[in-house]
């Protein structure tokens, strides 16, 4: 994988990774809590965001090394829940908005995508178009990565909403150990890996389909594996 690729992908990744983090103040912030906002975490600048392990050190490995799964993440937004008007519920809602802004970054990467793949400005075999096709899948990974329901991943903060009593507190427990559980699950449990394969490719087919370049983004995908 040459240098321009490399580059062009971690352009595209520390970003997609920042601004989830960036999406979850935001929206603590107009949910009533501005913690994120009083330590300068409100932006959409990467620098306050970056960890240097897990935003840039792990998914480089990881690229570089063809592992087939790039897996890091951001410093964690603060999130103050008893500042929250609604906790329980707005703890769910902040949650969210993370997958959710990568998911719209995926589509938005697809529509570029499109427009230059249809409008004959460089090729799907090219270097720019797997750049390109590498964000969207990215981004389509962080979407059903994080939303996995195991703490402290913004799909346990979804799933903590529905339950209560002593299974919320058992369930809330599991989160001493979540680093461990979720590094298994990626990377030691094969009907996790499987999942995330498969889940990833569908929602990637789906935020391409609309744009008629799933097709070509796979090829672009295929060409950067080759």
């Amino acid at each position: 994988m040459d240098l321009f690729v490399v580059a062009g992908v971690a352009a595209l990744i520390i970003p997609s990774i920042t601004s989830h983090e960036a999406a979850h103040g935001y929206v603590a912030d107009r949910l009533g809590d501005p913690t994120a906002r009083e330590r300068g975490r409100l932006t959409l600048n990467p620098i306050p965001h970056i960890d240097p392990m897990f935003t840039i050190a792990v998914p480089l490995f990881l690229l570089l090394s063809g592992a087939g799964v790039i897996f890091g993440g951001a410093k964690p937004v603060p999130v103050d829940v008893s500042r929250l008007r609604n906790p329980r519920r707005d703890w769910a809602l902040v949650a969210l908005a993370g997958p959710a802004t990568n998911l719209a970054v995926a589509l938005v990467l697809s529509a570029v995508f499109a427009i230059l793949i249809r409008g004959e400005i460089v090729p799907a075999s090219s270097r720019v178009a797997g750049v390109l096709a590498t964000g969207i899948y990215v981004n389509a990974l962080l979407v059903v990565f994080n939303l996995l329901p195991i703490p402290p991943l913004d799909g346990s903060r979804v799933v903590q909403f529905f339950l209560s009593g002593a299974a919320l507190r058992g369930y809330r427990q599991l989160e001493r150990f979540g680093l461990l559980l979720v590094l298994a699950f990626v990377f030691f449990f094969p009907p996790g890996q499987e999942f995330l394969v498969r889940a990833v490719g569908a929602l990637t087919l789906l935020v391409t389909s609309p744009f008629g370049v799933s097709r070509a983004v796979a090829m672009a995908l295929g060409g950067l594996a080759g």
